[in-house]
C-alpha cells in the first residue's frame, strides 16, 4: 500500500478529481496549503500599494491505494493537472505499513 501526495494547483482539483475516478479511485484527502519553489511568490497590488506574496495557495492531494495502482494515479494525476507552466506542483509517493478502517476494523489493503 503506498500514498500518493501531490501539490497543485487550485483550479486543477476537479480535473484531478475526476481523472481519479475514472480510473477507479473514489477516496481522497484534500487540503488547503501554502508554499512556493521555482516560481518564489509574486507581487500584487491592493489598494494602491504593492506587496509581495511570498507563499502562493496550493492543494495538496493525498490518495491511499493498493501499491499496483501507483503507475496508473501518478499517470492520472499528472496528466490532469498539468498546465505546463512554472508551478504545477509535485508528487511524492510514501509507503504505508498499516492502515486500519475505523468502523468495521478492516486493515491493510481491505480498509483501503
Amino acid at each position: 500500500m503506498k500514498i500518493v501526495m501531490a501539490i497543485i494547483k487550485p483550479f486543477k482539483l476537479e480535473e484531478v478529481r475526476d481523472a481519479l475516478t475514472g480510473i477507479g479511485v473514489h477516496g481522497l484527502t484534500v487540503t488547503e496549503v501554502k508554499g512556493y519553489g521555482r516560481q518564489k511568490g509574486h507581487t500584487e497590488i491592493y489598494r494602491g500599494a504593492e506587496y509581495a506574496v511570498s507563499f502562493l495557495p496550493k492543494l495538496k492531494i493525498e490518495v491511499a491505494v493498493p501499491s499496483d495502482q501507483v503507475a496508473k494515479v501518478v499517470e492520472a494525476i499528472t496528466a490532469s493537472a498539468k498546465t505546463g507552466q512554472i508551478g504545477d506542483g509535485k508528487i511524492f509517493v510514501f509507503q504505508i505499513d498499516h492502515a486500519v478502517r475505523i468502523r468495521t476494523g478492516e486493515t491493510d489493503a481491505d480498509a483501503l
